[in-house]
């Protein structure tokens, strides 16, 4: 994987994705277990640099790929006020930035600029979220998920309720239909993915439902996701999105109706699940409402895996680094 770019798992086979996820693991046990030399550290002078670009918000994506580079012993400089876009184009930001560093993430907006990045840097570059896909956020899933059921992942049954055309969910998708878990999704029709993806996960054999109904959608899951019911930016759509999804609310009696005891909760975070936020201070103050895509009681309750898939989100972005930086899988 030398050399490669991950902008999504499109890009990928299953047994490439598959074995990110095991580097991931090895990865990981390593880090609670022993000191091992950096993969990325080089010698003396050597040690690669890596361009943190975020033209969005973020917690869990930007520690994540700072940890992991520092951990393998890369330097990272975080971008937020650069002039790309501004007064200097992608192509001609990316040249520069290729120049001078050997990989390079970007957290933001449209596809096409990560595609530009990509296309014109010559090293490679990783998806850390653009609003129709989210890489590394499945990779974390699938492994939180491997790691909690111990099933292969082609036993794995993931239901998605909630907003079915956001970007997590759209990269869940893309994972089905490349790894071969089963993906559901309840989401209101006028929520639901595009056709354009639905077709093309449904040509690559991907087993997939779309339903309005919660409760079809999550019997006999093995993994109840959720997300926000409206992304960064979309604040003024909070009313219309309240009365669309305020009947896909997870809570404990949609867990029940798994009929699987062991069922689990993944969430990317953050989530609005109490008032101990402003947005959600507001909302309550707006629309009457303590909790929206999940209710606490689910969020900190026995099924919840949410905070595993938190650090996972670290071991998996440092696989993709090691490998595509590497080689080393």
């Amino acid at each position: 994987m030398k050399g490669r770019s991950l902008l999504t798992l499109k890009d990928f086979t299953k047994n490439e994705i598959l074995s990110l996820i095991e580097l991931s693991m090895h990865l990981k046990a390593k880090k609670r277990k022993e000191a091992y030399p950096p993969h990325l550290a080089g010698k003396l002078l050597d040690g690669m640099n890596i361009a943190l670009i975020f033209d969005k918000s973020s917690t869990r994506t930007r520690c994540s790929f700072e940890v992991a580079a520092f951990d393998e012993g890369a330097g990272v400089t975080f971008l937020t006020n650069s002039q790309m876009g501004t007064k200097e184009s992608i192509e001609d930001t990316a040249k520069v930035l290729g120049r001078l560093y050997d990989g390079i993430e970007y957290r933001g907006f449209e596809t096409s600029i990560i595609e530009d990045l990509a296309r014109y840097s010559g090293v490679p570059v990783w998806n850390g979220l653009t609003d129709d896909d989210h890489p590394t956020q499945t990779l974390a899933d699938v492994m939180t998920a491997m790691e909690h059921t111990g099933k292969a992942v082609e036993e794995l049954v993931f239901a998605y309720v909630g907003d079915g055309r956001n970007n997590v969910s759209n990269a869940l998708l893309i994972g089905a239909a490349k790894l071969g878990y089963t993906y559901r999704i309840a989401t209101p029709a006028s929520l639901s993915p595009s056709p354009d993806l639905y077709n093309w996960a449904l040509g690559e054999g991907a087993n997939l439902l779309v339903t309005t109904d919660p409760r079809e959608a999550v019997k006999g899951a093995d993994v109840i996701y959720t997300d926000v019911w409206f992304s960064m930016g979309e604040e003024a759509k909070a009313g219309e999105r309240i009365a669309l999804l305020k009947e896909y609310q997870v809570n404990s009696a949609l867990l029940a109706s798994s009929n699987n005891p062991s069922v689990l909760f993944e969430h990317c975070l953050p989530a609005f699940h109490d008032l101990n936020t402003s947005v959600m201070a507001k909302i309550a103050k707006e629309h009457g409402l303590s909790e929206m895509e999940v209710t606490d009681e689910v969020f900190r309750g026995p099924h919840s895996v949410v905070f595993d898939q938190a650090e996972n989100r670290m071991h998996t972005i440092k696989a993709v680094m090691v490998a595509t930086l590497t080689g080393i899988l």
